[in-house]
C-alpha cells in the first residue's frame, strides 16, 4: 500500500503474514545505517571547521650554537713522531692540559742546543758588527784628517809661493845688478885697454880690468841662473798646489769607499743577525710546539693517530675533541619556496631521535614528546644540498631539552604558521598552494586595510 490517506489500517493488518511486506519493509539495522552515516556526515563538517595550524616540516641534525662550541679536530702544527699519549677516549680536559707529546723528524732541528748554538751565532756576528761600526768611525776619523792635511799643504804650498815669489824677485834684483857692474866692468877694461895701448896704464892694471870682467860676467851668469832656478822653484809650488788637491781627493776617495764598503758590510751582518735571531725565536717556538694542548675544556672523543713511533704531517689531524660547555642548536634544511615562511624568531617544533614522541602537525597543543625552540640564524646564501640552512636554538621559555642529547643527533622539525580552518588547509593541499604568505593589517582608523605581505625574514650573518 502507499499510505497516501490519513487513515492508516496497519493496526487492522497483520502484515508479517505476507511475504510481499516481508520483502519490502526495511530492517532496523538499514536504519541504524542511515543514522550513523547522517551523524558522521555531520562530524565531517564539523570537523573541516575546525583550527588547523599550518607548518613547514624539515629534518636536519643537533649542532651548537657557536662555532668555537662544535666537534673540531686537533692538528699538528709541525711534522713529528708521536712519542707519549697523556690522555685516553673519552677523558675531560682541562684548558692547556697536555695531550699528546711529539718527538723531532727532521734533521734539521736534531740539535738539543739549536737554539743556544743559534743564540751563540747571534752574538758572534753582533760582535762582528761593533767591528765594522769601529771601523766606520776610523775611516770617517781618518777621513776628517786628510781634509784638515789637505788645508794645511794648501796653505803651506800657498805661503811657499809667496817666498818663491819673493825670492825670484830678489834673484832678478841680483841679476840686474850684475848686469849693470858686468857693462861697468867691460867698458872700464874698455878704457883700461886704450890707456894701455898709449902708454898710460901698466899691464897690471889692465890684467886687473880684464879680472874683474871675468869676475862680472861670472856673476852675471850666476845670477841668471839662481832667477831661472827660482821660476822654476815657484812653477814647481804651484804644480805641487794644483796636484795635491788631486792626491788627497784620490785619497778621501779610497777611505770613503772603504767606509761604503764596511758599511754594506755591516748592513749585512745586521740583516744576518735578524735572519738569526728569527731563526732562535722561531726555534724556540717550535719547540713548544712538541706538546700537543687542549685549547679549551673538552672531551677526547678519537685519537685519529693513536700508535706510538706513528709520524704526523704538518697540519693533519691528531685527536677530535668535543667541548665541555656547548649549548645545543638544531641546524635545518629548507626548500627555497619555503624560505619566505621563516623569520628570525619563529618558533619550531622538534622531535629529537630516540625520544618518543606522539605528534599531531595541524595541532601542535596536542602533541606529546615535542620541544620547542625558535629560529636565531638563516643563511643568505643556498647549500649545496638546493636548500637554505636555518639554525634554531633552545627556546628559554619552553620545554627544557633532554640533557642527553648529543651533537650529531637526528631532528625532525615542525616551523609553525598561520591558523587556518581544516576544510582550507585540505583544498590548498590539493591545489598544491604553498601555506599563507600574506597576513591582514589594520589601517590608523583601526579599520582593515586589506591584505599586505610579511617582511622577509633576516638573517643573521
Amino acid at each position: 500500500m502507499l499510505n497516501i490517506s490519513d487513515n492508516t489500517v496497519n493496526q487492522e493488518v497483520e502484515f508479517s503474514r505476507f511475504n510481499s511486506f516481508k520483502r519490502t519493509v526495511l530492517s532496523n539495522a538499514n536504519r541504524m545505517f542511515t543514522r550513523w552515516l547522517l551523524f558522521t556526515l555531520f562530524l565531517v563538517v564539523v570537523f573541516l571547521f575546525l583550527p588547523w595550524t599550518q607548518n613547514v616540516q624539515s629534518s636536519g641534525n643537533v649542532t651548537t650554537l657557536q662555532p668555537g662550541q662544535r666537534p673540531q679536530t686537533i692538528q699538528s702544527t709541525i711534522a713529528g713522531r708521536i712519542e707519549k699519549w697523556y690522555v685516553r677516549e673519552g677523558e675531560l680536559v682541562s684548558k692547556g692540559d697536555t695531550i699528546v707529546y711529539l718527538s723531532e723528524i727532521k734533521s734539521e732541528y736534531f740539535d738539543p742546543d739549536l737554539v743556544g748554538r743559534t743564540n751563540s751565532q747571534v752574538e758572534a756576528k753582533e760582535g762582528a758588527m761593533g767591528s765594522y761600526r769601529d771601523k766606520i768611525v776610523a775611516l770617517e776619523q781618518q777621513i776628517t784628517a786628510m781634509r784638515s792635511e789637505l788645508e794645511f799643504k794648501q796653505r803651506q804650498l800657498t805661503n811657499k809661493i809667496s817666498q818663491m815669489e819673493f825670492k825670484l824677485n830678489s834673484e832678478q834684483a841680483d841679476y840686474a845688478q850684475a848686469i849693470v857692474q858686468d857693462s861697468l866692468a867691460q867698458r872700464q877694461y874698455i878704457r883700461s885697454q886704450e890707456l894701455f895701448d898709449k902708454g898710460i896704464d901698466s899691464r897690471t892694471k889692465l890684467e886687473d880690468k880684464q879680472s874683474k870682467v871675468q869676475q862680472t860676467s861670472a856673476k852675471l851668469v850666476s845670477a841668471q841662473n839662481k832667477v831661472q832656478e827660482a821660476r822654476n822653484e815657484l812653477e814647481n809650488a804651484k804644480l805641487a798646489l794644483s796636484t795635491v788637491q788631486y792626491e788627497y781627493n784620490q785619497k778621501i776617495a779610497k777611505a770613503e769607499s772603504d767606509k761604503f764598503s764596511t758599511l754594506s758590510t755591516l748592513y749585512d751582518a745586521e740583516g744576518s743577525v735578524n735572519k738569526l735571531r728569527i731563526e732562535a725565536s722561531n726555534y724556540s717556538a717550535r719547540s713548544m710546539f712538541y706538546y700537543i694542548l687542549a685549547p679549551q675544556d673538552c672531551y677526547i672523543t678519537k685519537a685519529v693517530k693513536p700508535g706510538i713511533g706513528e709520524t704526523v704531517k704538518e697540519g693533519e689531524g691528531i685527536v677530535t675533541i668535543m667541548p665541555a660547555d656547548y649549548q645545543l642548536a638544531v641546524e635545518l634544511f629548507i626548500k627555497p619556496m619555503d624560505l619566505p615562511l621563516i623569520e628570525l624568531g619563529q618558533e619550531v617544533r622538534f622531535i629529537f631521535d630516540g625520544w618518543p614522541a606522539f605528534i599531531f602537525s595541524g595541532w601542535p597543543g596536542q602533541s606529546f614528546g615535542t620541544y620547542s625552540g625558535s629560529v636565531v640564524a638563516i643563511d643568505n646564501m643556498i647549500s649545496s644540498n638546493g636548500q637554505y640552512r636555518i639554525l634554531v636554538g633552545a627556546d628559554p621559555d619552553g620545554k627544557s631539552w633532554p640533557e642527553a642529547l648529543r651533537v650529531g643527533s637526528g631532528a625532525q622539525s615542525i616551523a609553525l604558521l598561520n591558523n587556518v580552518p581544516l576544510w582550507y588547509e585540505i583544498w590548498r593541499r590539493l591545489n598544491g598552494f604553498p601555506p599563507d604568505y600574506y597576513e591582514t593589517g589594520e589601517g590608523k582608523d583601526g579599520d582593515k586595510d586589506g591584505i599586505k605581505m610579511k617582511a622577509p625574514a633576516k638573517s643573521i650573518k
